[in-house]
């Protein structure tokens, strides 16, 4: 896991393609906008889990894994 320090205003860009930035810190909230495709699925981490129980999808956690692993080949 990545984890980066972000004020207000700052962005984050994930594989060029999608854009996360902080607008908004209040006490412990933290108010963030997600810039990506139309293609791309973005879900609020409770409602991906619930998700993956209804669509039978693997785990969040063995998919980002299998990416890894997928891009890790790519470069070798």
């Amino acid at each position: 896991m990545l984890v980066l320090s972000r004020k207000p205003g700052e962005k984050l860009c994930i594989d060029g393609n999608i854009v996360v930035t902080v607008l908004e810190v209040k006490g412990n909230r933290v108010r963030i906008g997600i810039e990506a495709p139309d293609g791309v699925r973005v879900l609020r981490g409770e409602l991906y889990e619930d998700w993956q129980v209804e669509s039978g999808a693997e785990p969040w956690e063995s998919s980002l894994a299998a990416e890894r692993l997928s891009r890790k080949r790519q470069t070798t």
